[in-house]
């Protein structure tokens, strides 16, 4: 009975573990979701103020936020295009740590002009533009270079495999339309020359067939010849002819 009683509080115990793991892996993936919805959202709205402030300001504050919309358009589409390749083509996994290594200089520039928009001196600002813009442009290039680089890369693998394929169709095609292909007819075999056997006559020179048509029947079973006789034999009775 108390066998009983510990392997009921055994399974009890493993049930109440196994539904708290099972828990916090919900818990944890649906928190996970929700960060990253909110840092999508985040990200959006963000994207779309610093969109409207280039548009309605001018001067220093505008070129900034073109700046920080062009530095962001250019390193997320990089990000995503790498992401989406490495797990087909493993060689890009270099690509992907250079791209990280940019990352780190995208971020602090990214930083730095998001602190800059709060400068109340525009005149130090317009000083400092200048090295600004170099240092995005050069960022973007990059970035710029890693992305095409990956998609040329995804598209030629594409189109080869396109080409193989192709040749391989069209292979199979000729097999299954092989009725479709005319042999050439058997010629016939030409006519033996006439051999002249004197003055208005043609005879045609013997074949093995005419030979045989020439030749006389013989039977097919030979008929039997005399019985020899032997001494021991009795002559036969002459018959009676009474």
């Amino acid at each position: 009975m108390e066998a009983v009683i510990a392997i009921v509080a055994l399974l009890f115990v493993l049930f109440v573990a196994l539904g708290a793991y099972a828990t916090v892996k919900v818990v944890g993936a649906a928190k996970r979701g929700v960060d990253r919805t909110i840092t999508q959202a985040r990200r959006t709205v963000e994207d779309h103020t610093l969109r409207a402030k280039s548009f309605a300001q001018v001067g220093p504050a505008g070129e900034l936020a073109q700046l920080r919309l062009k530095l962001r358009t250019s390193m997320r589409a990089t990000q995503d295009a790498l992401q989406a390749s490495v797990a087909e083509d493993e060689s890009l996994k270099e690509s992907v740590g250079l791209f990280r290594r940019l990352s780190a200089h995208g971020h602090e520039l990214d930083g730095e002009l998001k602190r800059l928009e709060a400068e109340p001196d525009r005149a130090k600002l317009a000083e400092r533009l200048p090295g600004l813009r170099e240092r995005t442009e050069r960022i973007t290039q990059s970035a710029d270079a890693l992305r095409w680089a990956a998609r040329d890369r995804a598209h030629r693998f594409a189109d080869d495999d396109l080409d193989t394929l192709s040749a391989q169709i069209d292979v199979e095609s000729g097999a299954l339309r092989h009725w479709t292909k005319t042999e050439p007819a058997a010629t016939p075999p030409p006519w033996p020359e006439a051999a002249d056997a004197g003055p208005g006559q043609q005879t045609w020179p013997e074949t093995p067939r005419s030979r045989t048509a020439e030749e006389p029947t013989r039977p097919a079973i030979t008929p039997p010849g005399p019985r020899p006789t032997y001494p021991w034999q009795k002559k036969p009775r002459p018959e009676s002819t009474t």
